[in-house]
């Protein structure tokens, strides 16, 4: 019987250490350290190498047979393909770089009903549907609330429904990690769903499920059946109420691949977003939209800008997620609030930076803001933290303090530094190409830059769809802000024309 030794693990960081610590020397977190014990292999005695002394050539042979090889240069190892599985799920295949890596091991987190067993039924049956075989493990339901929701799921129907798949899509309504793995090696699955990993045990172990020990050992055996076998395998994690993955640090160490599902239950738009990727990029993101029939793509939060902001303390932008550019629409609220105790709160956006957008405003763009309370937010759960966004949130801003409204279909786009100059941001000609053609008929930059052209020199973007307009400060690109439109007698007021260039901002009060 193999000896067992206690180790006391962090839950923050998934450092080991001999004895328990009220702080974590290497992380610094207070009462984060938790006892589990593990097994300890007994030592070799006579095949250990004695590091240190000089190798010769009857010992380096010995090494090779022991798997140790020599050192070789990095310019001589062999150039490695990573094959992909593609999941049938373009903007799933879009975080994941390209598709399933065999023998890869995945983690895929997030808020309880935000849709995260649907999306992976959906990839089990896109990859059964075109000749793979799909294991579905289920922790948490039956097998007949499994196939419930399969039953409801588009592509599903799509491809015939669950009899047309035959036995390339199973369900196993187990906990018991190692009948898991034996059903696995068994079928010999192109993919393994386990929902979720919190609820998997090991009957050797003691402790409950979901404890340090648990999850530590479940996630080994796992790795173990993927690299063994060849096949993925995708774990669906709980999230804290802070929004982190549950369990330890220990956890995302150990897989290659960690996802985080964003969003709202109440709303229907859902992101996919890369935490950690060893096969990719973690800066793309995916966008989904739920459905009665399960989670539908969105190539974009806001397909089109079908007549642009209508009201005051709106703005559109165009923001870049990973590879691909994202129109979102900023919308802001300002009320008369007290001088020295004045609100200013952000949804989507940074809060650090909606500060300095305020204080920005009033000290070049003449607007007194200092007594009023001040709201900002992304529409559709969209996160926008890049600076890219500081133009669209000091307009929408201005428009809610002035009750004007941006000309129909404007898109600004451009970083706001302090003295209230616009700068350029990266991928500014992407940005453009994609605002005209989603419909905008008007793109406000900054005037130092530079799009598609040599020597300072522009060319049309999309000739007849949109105009290009370039703004040098945040107080010329007040003046594009016009009178709210509304009707008078039975007639519309027209919006008024932007001040030209040359001409300088007046001090401005609400109204």
């Amino acid at each position: 019987m193999a000896k067992t030794r206690t180790e006391f693990l962090c839950r923050e960081c998934g450092a080991n250490h001999p004895k328990w610590q009220g702080k974590c020397p290497d992380c610094g977190a207070w009462d984060a350290l938790e006892r589990f014990t593990v097994e300890v292999e007994p030592k070799s005695g006579g095949n250990a190498p004695i590091w240190g002394a000089p190798v010769d050539s009857g010992e380096a042979e010995d090494l090779a047979r022991m798997g140790i090889g020599k050192a070789v240069a990095l310019g001589s190892v062999p150039e490695a393909t990573v094959p992909r599985i593609p999941t049938g799920i373009s903007e799933f295949d879009r975080v994941l770089g390209g598709g399933l890596v065999p023998g890869s091991v995945l983690l895929l987190g997030g808020d309880p009903g935000i849709g995260k067993s649907t999306l992976l039924m959906q990839a089990a049956a896109s990859i059964a549907a075109s000749g793979g075989v799909s294991l579905y493990a289920s922790s948490e339901e039956s097998p007949q609330q499994v196939r419930l929701r399969a039953e409801r799921l588009s592509n599903v129907t799509a491809a015939g429904g669950l009899s047309a798949l035959g036995e390339r899509l199973l369900v196993l309504g187990e906990t018991n990690v190692a009948r898991i793995s034996e059903q696995a090696r068994r079928v010999r699955p192109t993919l393994v769903l386990i929902d979720s990993i919190q609820l998997v045990h090991r009957a050797d172990i003691s402790a409950a499920p979901g404890s340090l020990a648990q999850l530590r050992r479940c996630c080994l055996d796992l790795v173990a059946l993927a690299k063994s076998t060849g096949c993925c395998v995708i774990m669906v994690g709980h999230v804290t109420k802070e929004g982190a993955l549950a369990g330890p640090k220990l956890l995302e160490h150990l897989v290659d691949v960690v996802l985080g599902f964003e969003g709202d239950r109440h709303s229907a738009v859902r992101v996919v977003r890369g935490v950690k990727n060893r096969f990719g990029s973690t800066q793309e993101i995916g966008l989904f939209e739920m459905q009665g029939d399960g989670l539908a793509e969105v190539e974009s939060v806001r397909t089109l800008l079908s007549g642009g902001p209508v009201a005051p303390g709106c703005a559109f932008v165009a923001t870049m997620a990973g590879t691909r550019c994202l129109l979102g629409e900023i919308h802001a609220l300002v009320a008369t609030g007290f001088l020295g105790s004045a609100k200013r709160r952000a949804s989507g956006l940074d809060s650090s930076r909606l500060a300095m957008l305020i204080a920005v405003l009033e000290k070049h763009g003449g607007l007194r803001l200092a007594d009023q309370d001040v709201f900002a937010q992304s529409l559709g759960g969209l996160k926008i933290a890049e600076p890219a966004a500081d133009l669209a949130a000091a307009l929408a801003i201005a428009g809610a303090f002035l009750n004007r409204t941006l000309p129909d279909g404007t898109v600004a786009i451009g970083e706001v530094g302090l003295t209230g100059e616009l700068r350029t941001v990266p991928h500014l000609e992407q940005r453009v190409h994609e605002s005209l053609r989603r419909g905008a008929r008007l793109v406000l930059v900054p005037a130092s830059a530079r799009i598609g052209g040599f020597g300072g020199e522009d060319r049309p973007m999309a000739e007849g769809r949109g105009d290009i307009v370039k703004v040098g400060t945040i107080a010329r690109a007040i003046d594009f802000l016009a009178p709210s439109q509304r009707s008078v007698g039975g007639s519309s007021v027209p919006l008024a024309e932007p001040k030209p260039q040359g001409q300088g901002a007046p001090v401005r009060r609400g109204g």
